[in-house]
C-alpha cells in the first residue's frame, strides 16, 4: 500500500472535506510539458494526482482522452517515459501522491513485478488498471503489495452488491466509483443516481470512495464531493490543456483546477 496516498484520504477525513483528483495523460501535448503540468495541477489544489499511460485502445476513454492518447504515442511515449516524468516531477517538488492510470497490456509487456519495481522507484503511489478485474489481479496485486504501491479497482453502477465487498478486498488506499455507465470525458455525470449508488457501496466497505467519468464543472465536482470523498477529473483538464496558447499551458492547467478544486 501507498502510505502517502492513505495519508492524504486520512488527513482530508479528519479535517472533514473531500479531495480534488485530477488526471492527464503523460506526454500530451508534448513530452516536454508533462512535468511543468504536474506541479502546476498541484500548484492549483490538486490533492493526488492520475498520470495516465498512453496505450493504443483506451476503451473506457472518451474522445479528448483517446485523442490525448493518440498524441502521446505518435511520440513514442511508454510506461518507462511514465516513470521518468514522475521521477523529474518529484526532483522539482511535487509531493502529491501519483497513480498510474491505464490499461494492463503496457503492464503485462514490461513484466508486472518490473512494472511495480519501477514505478515505486520512481515515486509512484499507486495504480488504477482499468481492464484488470480484481478477480484476476492476483500476481498483479502481490507485486503492488511487494512495492508498497496500491492497487485501486473500480466499482460500477452495474456492480452487484455481492460483488463490491470482493473488490474491496483487493484495495488499500480508495475505491475508485464510476459515475456512469459509459465513457469518461461526456460531462454526463448522474448526479441524481450518485447518492443512492454511494450508499449502496458504503454499506459495504469503509475504504473511502472517489467518483470519475462525466465531471467538468466545479458544480459537479462540488456536488460529488458532498457526498463522496474525492472528485476525479480528467477530460476538462485536458480540454483546458487544448484550449490554452502554447505558451501558457501548464498555467491553464493550474487555473482551472484552482477554479475546479475550488482552492
Amino acid at each position: 500500500m501507498s502510505q502517502r496516498l492513505r495519508d492524504t484520504f486520512a488527513r482530508a477525513r479528519e479535517a472533514g472535506r473531500s479531495l480534488f483528483i485530477g488526471y492527464v495523460t503523460a506526454g500530451y501535448p508534448r513530452r516536454d510539458e508533462t512535468v511543468p503540468i504536474l506541479l502546476a495541477m498541484q500548484d492549483g489544489g490538486a490533492d493526488v494526482i492520475e498520470l495516465g499511460v498512453p496505450f493504443s485502445d483506451p476503451m473506457a476513454d472518451g474522445a479528448t482522452i483517446q485523442h490525448a492518447n493518440q498524441v502521446a504515442l505518435e511520440q513514442g511515449v511508454c510506461l518507462a517515459d511514465c516513470f521518468d516524468f514522475i521521477r523529474a516531477a518529484r526532483a522539482q517538488g511535487l509531493t502529491a501522491p501519483v497513480i498510474l492510470m491505464g490499461y494492463y497490456n503496457p503492464i503485462l509487456a514490461r513484466g508486472e513485478a518490473r512494472a511495480c519495481a519501477e514505478a515505486a522507484a520512481a515515486g509512484a503511489d499507486g495504480w488504477i488498471v482499468v481492464d484488470l478485474p480484481p478477480e484476476e489481479a492476483g500476481s498483479f496485486l502481490a507485486a503492488c503489495r511487494a512495492h508498497d504501491l496500491s492497487f485501486v479497482p473500480l466499482v460500477a453502477p452495474t456492480t452487484r452488491d455481492e460483488r463490491i465487498p470482493r473488490i474491496a478486498a483487493c484495495a488499500d488506499a480508495f475505491l475508485y466509483c464510476v459515475s456512469v455507465t459509459g465513457t469518461t470525458g461526456k460531462g454526463n455525470v448522474a448526479l441524481d443516481a450518485l447518492p443512492a449508488f454511494i450508499e449502496r457501496v458504503r454499506a459495504r466497505t469503509n475504504l473511502p470512495l472517489a467518483v470519475g467519468f462525466g465531471i467538468t464543472t466545479r458544480q459537479q465536482a462540488e456536488a460529488v464531493r458532498a457526498i463522496a470523498d474525492a472528485a476525479v477529473i480528467g477530460s476538462a483538464i485536458i480540454s483546458a490543456i487544448d484550449a490554452a496558447a502554447e505558451d501558457r499551458r501548464a498555467q491553464s492547467v493550474r487555473e482551472f483546477v484552482e477554479d475546479v478544486s475550488g482552492r
